[in-house]
């Protein structure tokens, strides 16, 4: 059994890990649902290593990770990129949005925000959104810039209301002014925020289809808020289902999830294949045959 081999069709995905340590059991599952759904549709899979927190960044662990999809089958259809290289792109998103009235910058501290939401009786929960109430949006009054946001309100003033489809959710909706607020695309040490270079980068490398953990379907609302403002196309999304450590919260690099054990890459496969809803395949096949058998199984499940 071969695997089929990449077509020329217009389906274009990505997997897109940020080097803060080893791919893991959960990571594992979202690299290969993303490479699934690629080769399932005939399209191009890309590697994009997401390094815009740099301060973050284990050294050597991007390399690592490109070492981690190769031994488990998974080789992306051109070379890598790393976000850490792009500024320029960054930067004249943001200049469009400057000139086009769309972004301004803030003065705000964290503590700022949090009195200011507090006297107009909005408790900040922890780990829950931090709205921003638009302080900045009139000017600075002669204080000096921390970071950069965008505007959330739609024209006149009213609240903006993203309307989008998941291909495994079904129809989903966010009021971004009311849940979100103007959020942060330029981070007051100077970094890149994650919303911003995302949807730059998937504009640049023509993603069509996003497929990617449950936890980040809630930004999705905020980057086609953004792909509207820069006038870019906004690709298809499909949000997996969350791998879950013993005590139920999400299992990830912050939370002490393992690096993946890649003695034995099939059985992680297996195991990655479980968590996505595959039906059991093939135990004793070669590693090839196992990937070609789970992109059939995945094309029946998500046509």
């Amino acid at each position: 059994m071969s695997l089929p081999a990449p077509g020329a069709a217009g389906y274009v995905g990505r997997f897109a890990p940020s080097p803060t340590g080893l791919l893991h059991a959960g990571s594992l599952v979202a690299a290969l649902a993303s490479w699934l759904d690629a080769r399932a549709h005939g399209g191009r899979w890309l590697v994009r290593i997401e390094d815009v927190d740099t301060p973050r960044c284990v050294p050597g662990a991007d390399r690592e990770i490109l070492r981690q999809l190769a031994t488990c089958g998974l080789l992306p259809d051109g070379d890598p990129i790393w976000q850490s290289a792009r500024s320029n792109l960054y930067q004249s998103a943001l200049d469009q949005l400057w000139n086009e009235g769309q972004a301004y910058p803030c003065a705000c501290s964290r503590k700022e925000i949090d009195e200011a939401l507090a006297a107009l009786g909005v408790q900040h929960e922890r780990h829950g959104e931090r709205v921003y109430p638009g302080t900045c949006r009139g000017g600075l009054r002669g204080r000096a810039a921390r970071a950069w946001r965008v505007r959330t309100d739609a024209a006149g003033g009213t609240d903006t209301l993203i309307d989008w489809h998941d291909r495994r959710l079904g129809a989903q909706r966010q009021n971004v002014s009311a849940e979100v607020g103007d959020f942060v695309l330029r981070r007051a040490d100077g970094l890149w925020a994650y919303q911003l270079a995302v949807v730059v980068d998937d504009a640049a490398q023509g993603v069509t289809h996003v497929v990617r953990g449950e936890d980040l379907a809630d930004n999705t609302p905020r980057q086609i808020h953004l792909q509207r403002l820069l006038d870019l196309p906004t690709p298809a999304y499909l949000h997996t289902p969350l791998v879950l450590a013993a005590d139920g919260q999400k299992l990830s690099k912050q939370n002490g999830a393992e690096p993946l054990d890649l003695a034995d890459p099939l059985a992680a496969l297996r195991r990655a294949g479980e968590s996505l809803g595959l039906p059991p395949l093939p135990a004793q096949a070669a590693l090839a045959d196992w990937l070609a058998a789970a992109v059939a199984a995945w094309r029946r499940l998500h046509p």
